[in-house]
C-alpha cells in the first residue's frame, strides 16, 4: 500500500525546495548600499555631462569605451540604488559583472596606456577644467567606486566561469565597431580612430589586429581574475545572508 503521509511529505518537500529564500525570509532595505551606488552612478553621469559640454563633436565622444562604459555603470548602479532601497533582490551577476569589469577595463587602460606616455598609446594632452573633472570622474572615480561596491557591499560568490566570455561580446564587438566608424570617415578626420592602437592609419589593419589579441587576452585574465577574487573573497555582511537568525528555532 501506499503511506499517503510519506506522498504528502514528498511533495512539500518538492514544493519548499522550489520556494526561493526571499520568500521566506523577506529582504531588507539596504540604505547604504542605496546611496553609495546613487552617488556612483551621479558621479558617472555628471562626467558625461561634462564632457558632452565642453565637446564640439558629440558623435566622437560618444564613440569612446570610456563613455559607454560609464553609461551602462549609471543605469546598472541607479538601478541597483532602487533595487536596494526598496528592498528587492539585487540584479543579475551577469549584469552587474558586466558593468564591473568594463568600468576597470577603462580605468586600467586609462591610467597604465592612455595616460602614460612610456605605453606608445598615450592620448595626454590639454585639457579644460570641466574635462580635468570628467576625465578624473570617468577614469578614476566611477571604477574605484565600482569596485568598493563590489568588495564591500556585494555577496561574494555570484560570479561563474561562463559569465567570464559573455562579458567579453562587448569589447570584442567594440572593435569593429570602431573600425567601420573609422572607415566611414574621411581620412584625415580628427579622432576618426577613438584610440591610438586602433588607429588603421599608423599601424595599418594587422597591426590593429595585433593590438586587438593583445588587449582582448588582457580583458579575458581580468575577467578570469574577477571571477576567481569573488569565488574566494569574504562575505562583507555574512549575518545578512542567512535564512534565518543565529540560535532561532529550525524553520517549519
Amino acid at each position: 500500500m501506499i503511506d499517503p503521509s510519506s506522498s504528502r511529505l514528498r511533495t512539500t518537500t518538492k514544493s519548499a525546495a522550489r520556494v526561493p529564500a526571499a520568500a521566506v525570509v523577506p529582504m531588507g532595505r539596504r540604505p547604504f548600499a542605496a546611496a553609495f551606488r546613487a552617488l556612483v552612478a551621479l558621479a558617472a553621469l555628471t562626467g558625461i555631462v561634462f564632457d558632452a559640454i565642453d565637446s564640439h563633436d558629440l558623435g566622437r565622444l560618444f564613440s569612446y569605451f570610456t563613455i559607454q562604459s560609464n553609461i551602462l555603470v549609471a543605469v546598472v548602479f541607479a538601478w541597483s540604488a532602487y533595487r536596494a532601497w526598496t528592498a528587492r533582490p539585487p540584479l543579475s551577476p551577469r549584469l552587474t559583472g558586466a558593468a564591473l569589469l568594463y568600468i576597470s577595463i577603462t580605468g586600467l587602460v586609462f591610467h597604465f596606456v592612455l595616460d602614460n606616455d612610456a605605453s606608445g598609446f598615450s592620448m595626454t594632452a590639454q585639457r579644460t577644467t570641466l574635462e580635468s573633472i570628467a576625465n578624473q570622474l570617468l577614469h578614476t572615480v566611477t571604477p574605484i567606486a565600482a569596485a568598493l561596491d563590489w568588495l564591500l557591499l556585494t555577496a561574494p560568490a555570484r560570479f561563474t566561469l561562463a559569465l567570464t566570455g559573455q562579458w567579453l561580446v562587448y569589447p570584442l564587438l567594440y572593435l569593429p565597431f570602431a573600425l567601420t566608424r573609422g572607415a566611414l570617415l574621411t581620412p584625415g578626420t580628427e579622432g576618426r580612430y577613438p584610440y591610438p592602437f586602433l588607429d588603421v592609419d599608423l599601424h595599418g589593419y594587422t597591426g590593429v589586429l595585433t593590438n586587438a589579441v593583445t588587449f582582448g587576452l588582457a580583458f579575458w585574465s581580468l575577467a578570469l581574475a574577477l571571477f576567481l577574487l569573488d569565488r574566494f573573497r569574504p562575505d562583507p555582511h555574512p549575518l545578512s545572508n542567512r535564512i534565518s537568525r543565529p540560535g532561532a528555532r529550525p524553520l517549519k
